[in-house]
């Protein structure tokens, strides 16, 4: 990076980030001179002298050599946490195939043209008098702790995975890591799943920590978010939870990342740059000498796998912390509930169970990795399946006569006849939470029960609602998707039901395995956290897979042994890594015939060097009228993935065809 030419932003904090201004690099800054510095510029009229950050070197001018000014030099002590997040950005541009604009708006925080509201963004979820409360950590607890802290005093800065069981407490090893952090005198950013941003986990930190926490969270204003990072950038809060956005928290003195549930998906950006929070995490934490720490019962194979290679330290919280036993398993075979009469969404053992707790006044949840009253609506007599005109989908069938497309939010009324050959003989196949719902209701009618998806928690405030009227036992089941298995802790709950076991298990990704065995662990964990046992009983056709037999036992190890073998075999992360290339347009032959091309290509440049898959259809084919395909390119060495990205970016990007087509790289 000893460029020429250096691209600089005026105004970092405003919107329009993309506004970069091009100098000359003087032969005296060259080998010195790096992204992230603040320099002083010659700017505007009469060249009079301004401060800006250097975002981008390069050898290529972009205007007439001739006519651009000199960097006259850089600010003395200029390395701050703006600097260090503009570094960021660039190395984000450089591994995730983004560009520097796209990075840079993605890391800072933007001032938007909203007015923050006049109230302390915490107070909405936290409205109490705290009281600091201290925690008692158990043997197990307490070493971990211990040894994160000497290393820390030691300098040692290496990342951590705490793979601690469903139930084990990290989160009081974490307080007790962030303790030690906050007593050196820096800050600690604290990432949690959206889903499990909830009221129950964000008191646990207020009652340790006090009014030095703040949060963030989608449903605040973008004045809102904004307050809350320039709260942290003036020193006046010393711990931010959030999502994946607040690792960009602009701390001055920035000492601890912590990442919860680091396995979760949505801890990877759907938003160009796709970067992924682990590994961005990391790589501001060697910036600003701090520490990462992760923690998950099911952790990522990416995460499991550098601790096996010696590049995370591994720490295990083997017990629970008020040592209950995990809960006991039952395998449902649906196949031979069939064969036997059993026609209902419920299991025979699942249904004795279930009225045994109702009899014992404990608590229940059901879990189906699914939402909607129906999976889709079909002809039974010409087969036609319901699609959207939009998508390669099938409507999702919901109980207020609507049939909905959950990719672009396509709605029309529920047909009366098939559109096909109109037949009036349409039926739901598949099942959704609602049916679920009505079903337990009209078998257990003396039961109390809630139903927690995306439909019920669409309006303000839903979410926390349901959950607390859980918690306070207010209702005997508790009905829902993934977002009832993450990161809750109920007391009550004795059983689980895990419903359509296999749902996610054969989806068209590579992960699905990994997924699967993850969301049945972490629902199973759900069971038997306070004094009482617990049950969890999988319903699955197929309970000699591996994934099933894996989390019936509970054996994370068991499951990353065979799991790791196919992603060797096969090439796929973390064995190797993987690029992917997709091209959508509205013209489908257009789209076809540059995927091709690509394709060749690359082929022709690099297939000595990667493997190329494809191209292929994407899993969805069409979304919002636009085609898209994929090209998939394996390499062990990520740098190949990178120069291979870049040549297809600079051959093609800003040509004449491109402008009818998107073409957007994921790195993984």
């Amino acid at each position: 990076m000893t460029g020429l030419y250096a691209n600089v932003i005026i105004d970092i904090s405003h919107e329009s980030v993309d506004k970069t201004f091009q100098y000359r690099v003087p032969e005296k800054l060259r080998g010195t001179l790096k992204v992230g510095q603040q320099v002083y510029i010659p700017f505007g009229a009469g060249s009079r002298r301004r401060k800006g950050y250097v975002v981008e070197l390069t050898d290529e001018p972009e205007y007439d050599v001739a006519k651009l000014k000199e960097i006259e030099g850089i600010v003395e002590h200029s390395v701050t946490a703006q600097s260090q997040l503009i570094w960021l950005a660039w190395w984000m541009k450089e591994r995730y195939g983004s560009t520097m604009n796209q990075a840079l708006k993605t890391v800072l925080p933007v001032k938007r043209k909203v007015k923050a509201r006049n109230r302390q963004v915490v107070r909405s979820m936290v409205d109490v008098q705290i009281k600091k409360a201290e925690i008692l950590l158990n043997e197990e607890q307490r070493q971990i702790a211990e040894d994160f802290c000497s290393r820390y005093d030691r300098g040692d800065r290496a990342p951590s995975l705490i793979y601690g069981i469903t139930g084990s407490g990290k989160t009081e090893v974490y307080m007790e890591m962030i303790s030690h952090v906050l007593k050196q005198g820096r800050q600690v950013i604290v990432l949690i799943p959206e889903i499990s941003l909830t009221y129950q986990t964000v008191m646990r930190f207020y009652r340790r920590f006090g009014n030095r926490v703040s949060i963030l969270n989608s449903r605040m204003s973008a004045g809102e978010r904004y307050d809350q990072l320039m709260r942290a950038k003036a020193g006046e809060i010393d711990v931010m939870i959030g999502p994946r956005s607040a690792l960009f928290t602009p701390f001055p003195e920035l000492g601890l990342i912590v990442i919860d549930e680091e396995h979760e998906t949505t801890y990877k950006s759907e938003q160009i740059p796709r970067y992924h929070a682990r590994e961005t995490a990391i790589e501001r934490a060697n910036l600003e000498h701090a520490s990462v720490v992760l923690g998950s019962a099911t952790p990522s194979l990416e995460a499991m796998y550098r601790s096996k290679n010696g590049e995370y330290r591994l720490l295990e919280l083997k017990n629970r912390s008020g040592m209950q036993k995990m809960a006991s398993v039952y395998v449902a075979d649906l196949r031979q509930e069939l064969k036997e009469g059993n026609r209902s969404i419920l299991s025979r053992h699942l249904q004795e169970l279930m009225e045994d707790r109702l009899e014992k006044q404990e608590q229940i949840m059901l879990f189906l990795n699914r939402r909607g009253y129906a999976g889709f609506l079909s002809c039974r007599e010409c087969g036609h399946v319901v699609k959207c005109p939009h998508c390669d989908v099938s409507l999702s069938y919901h109980r207020n006569g609507k049939m909905v497309c959950h990719y672009c939010g396509y709605t029309v009324p529920l047909p009366k006849k098939c559109p096909s050959c109109g037949s009036p003989y349409l039926a739901g196949f598949g099942t959704g939470t609602q049916k679920i719902e009505e079903l337990t209701k009209a078998m257990f009618p003396q039961a109390r029960v809630l139903r927690m998806d995306l439909d019920t928690t669409s309006k303000k405030g839903g979410h926390q609602e349901i959950l607390s009227a859980f918690a306070k036992g207010e209702a005997d089941i508790l009905i829902g998707t993934q977002m009832i298995v993450k990161g809750h802790d109920f007391p009550g709950v004795t059983l689980v039901g895990i419903l359509a076991a296999d749902a996610s298990l054969y989806a068209p990704d590579y992960r699905s395995g990994e997924r699967t065995f993850q969301l049945l662990v972490q629902a199973a964990g759900r069971a038997g956290r306070g004094k009482k046992p617990g049950t969890a009983v999988i319903q699955t056709y197929t309970p000699d897979h591996y994934v099933v037999k894996a989390s019936a036992v509970q054996d994370y190890l068991e499951f990353y042994r065979q799991e790791m073998g196919y992603r060797k075999l096969m090439k796929y992360p973390p064995a190797a890594h993987m690029l992917s290339i997709q091209i959508g347009g509205k013209e489908e032959e257009l789209t076809a015939h540059m995927t091709e091309a690509v394709a060749e290509a690359v082929g022709r440049r690099f297939g000595q060097q990667a493997e190329l898959i494809g191209p292929v259809f994407a899993p969805v084919y069409k979304v919002n009228d636009i085609y898209r395909k994929i090209l998939y390119i394996k390499q062990e060495n990520y740098d190949i993935l990178i120069r291979i990205q870049k040549y297809v970016q600079n051959r093609w990007d800003e040509t004449e065809i491109c402008r009818k087509l998107t073409i957007q790289y994921d790195f993984s």
